[in-house]
């Protein structure tokens, strides 16, 4: 696959790429790309760099890259595999906050008796919304970080269903540890933002063994390669996180094309909510939810050969190619 910075507005950003079978963390700057060190990134792992991001540091080395001949350590990074450029301990996930997906929800179900008209309908869900977000709390539940791949890898759909589905979504890199924060304070915790395709197998989401359990995120949404993140973990600095544009085309027609604005609950809110149960770590992802557009209200999932190519505002364009599941070998 041919990686370039398409999209990536920022001056620089944080990449992990490919070399050979290790895997290894770079700074990348317009279409350039060179390895870090632990000596240049003044820590010894990404995520000990993210718990105290200095920015600076990595805004004299990205300079470099401005030469008009490749300076020492620069590649191009079309020459280079990136892989995801996270490597969290901890995946949460906000469900259903986006305050006009989860109306057009509501409104088909509320719809199907006819005892309410389309328009009463979606007057009573906006009501039902404007109440969650002035006095409810967020939604969360859990992934696994084994699931995070990078968009180097295909798709494979899992046999067992036929209706799996996309999810594009901004996802948060946390900074500093997290807990028991307020939302005043949770900004500060943020190092970076990255893309993330929360892919989910719809026919497992509810349990039909024992309805009474509820929802099953955990077959739904924890299948090989059902976390595509990144290309990049672009500094907060560079990022409005409140007002972005997440958009998803499917072979090259346009699915999904939401704001963050929408998001019934924001960013500080979601950190600060989640970090009230447990401490948020350096490096852990936190999704923000979807918009609208996702493969269940086209009633058309993903299939062999289909191509995924997702994009926020600022971060990169994210490329992800599906391939059905193969016999056993």
């Amino acid at each position: 696959m041919t990686t370039t910075s398409d999209g990536l507005t920022a001056p620089f950003a944080l990449a992990r790429f490919r070399d050979g079978e290790d895997v290894r963390l770079g700074l990348v700057a317009g279409d350039r790309i060179r390895a870090l060190s632990t000596d240049e990134l003044g820590a010894a792992s990404l995520n000990a760099f993210l718990a105290h991001p200095d920015w600076e540091r990595l805004r004299r080395l990205a300079t470099a890259a401005s030469a008009p001949e490749l300076a020492e350590g620069w590649m191009p990074l079309a020459d280079v595999v990136l892989t995801a450029p996270v490597e969290p301990r901890q995946v949460l996930q906000a469900g259903a906050n986006y305050r006009e997906h989860v109306i057009e929800l509501v409104v088909a179900g509320l719809t199907q008796d006819q005892s309410r008209s389309p328009e009463e309908a979606r007057e009573f869900a906006a009501r039902m919304m404007d109440d969650r977000a002035a006095n409810g709390e967020p939604y969360f539940f859990l992934g696994l970080p084994t699931v995070v791949v990078g968009d180097d890898v295909p798709l494979v759909l899992p046999e067992y269903s036929d209706v799996h589905d996309w999810e594009l979504e901004l996802a948060v890199v946390i900074g500093k540890e997290a807990f028991r924060v307020s939302r005043d304070e949770a900004l500060d915790h943020v190092a970076g933002y990255t893309i993330v395709n929360d892919v989910t197998t719809r026919d497992l989401v509810f349990r039909k063994d024992m309805k009474e359990i509820g929802t099953d995120w955990f077959r739904s949404k924890n299948a090989p390669g059902f976390l595509p993140t990144g290309p990049f973990l672009v500094p907060a600095p560079f990022v409005d996180g409140s007002d972005v544009t997440v958009r998803l085309d499917l072979n090259g027609e346009t699915m999904q094309n939401g704001s963050t604005s929408d998001l019934l609950f924001g960013i500080p809110a979601l950190i600060s909510a989640a970090s009230q149960t447990t401490a948020l770590l350096p490096g852990d992802l936190l999704l923000t939810g979807s918009p609208p557009g996702n493969g269940q209200h086209w009633k058309r999932f993903l299939r062999d050969g289909d191509v995924m190519t997702g994009s926020i505002t600022g971060l990169g364009t994210q490329v992800v190619r599906c391939l059905a599941e193969g016999p056993a070998v």
